[in-house]
């Protein structure tokens, strides 16, 4: 039997995975990495105004994701040179965030929690919270996932067919906005554009449809949650850092393994 800190770890773990994974392929399409992180990055200025104003950090993180996310979008191609704009922003909004924490009185925050995750932690009340968040996006990119993908592989030829690449974009960003927000208790800030990007490159090698690396990056990222969480119990390891850690031993074999196929 579990114990119930672990099966909690797990379940939260694996909620995480499961709408990570698919949505991380579109982020490694559309090269989105930088854009993961500047919203990750926005979380934990979300954190300091959530207890600022005595909110749900969930609250303060899905805004601030959001408004990240939002506002990447609105100033790309405007002449900003993109890896420059998201690293401005990335780096602002964390060091805005950490700063901002220090000024909110008599509140004492362990910023590694945030920064890095703390699973074993979490409550059922974010088990939850966690799971309705991963449905949500699952949802949405069921939902849309033809338009996302023609988007994803020409604008002109998603305009020709109808659909409104402007649109799609905002579904992504709203999923990621919503990823964040529930992910920030389990991996941390740092960590959440890793189990975003990691599971879905490892997929990559071992998938010939878009629907196959969907699969196998959300079946990579619950193998990397189970071994990690694994390792951290074993060799009392962080948690966050030994699932990402995981993931990325997945990668290389994952890398390895394609290579094998290719060549046969």
């Amino acid at each position: 039997m579990l114990e119930p800190f672990l099966l909690r770890a797990v379940l939260a773990g694996l909620g995480l995975a499961l709408a990570a994974g698919p949505l991380g392929c579109f982020v490694v399409w559309r090269r989105m990495a930088f854009f993961g992180d500047a919203t990750a990055h926005a979380a934990i200025l979300g954190v300091a105004l959530a207890l600022g104003f005595s909110v749900s950090i969930y609250v303060g993180t899905l805004s601030m994701a959001l408004l990240m996310a939002l506002t990447v979008s609105a100033l790309s191609g405007r002449g900003w040179a993109a890896d420059t704009m998201l690293g401005v922003l990335a780096h602002t909004a964390l060091a805005l965030g950490l700063v901002a924490i220090s000024f909110v009185p008599g509140v004492r925050v362990d910023l590694q929690s945030y920064l890095f995750g703390d699973i074993l932690a979490v409550s059922w009340r974010d088990v939850i919270l966690v799971w309705c968040g991963a449905a949500l996006v699952l949802s949405g990119l069921a939902w849309r996932w033809s338009g996302l993908l023609t988007a994803t592989i020409s604008e002109d030829l998603a305009q020709a067919s109808g659909i409104n690449p402007a649109r799609e974009g905002l579904v992504l960003t709203l999923a990621l906005a919503v990823v964040v927000a529930v992910a920030i208790k389990v991996v941390g800030a740092l960590l959440i554009a890793a189990m975003l990007i990691v599971p879905a490159a490892a997929a990559r090698s071992l998938s010939r449809t878009p629907e196959t690396m969907a699969l196998f990056a959300a079946l990579i990222g619950v193998l990397a949650v189970l071994v990690g969480l694994w390792g951290s119990f074993h060799f009392d390891t962080p948690a966050g850092p030994s699932i990402v850690v995981a993931a990325a031993a997945v990668f290389i074999l994952s890398a390895g393994l394609g290579g094998m196929l290719r060549r046969g």
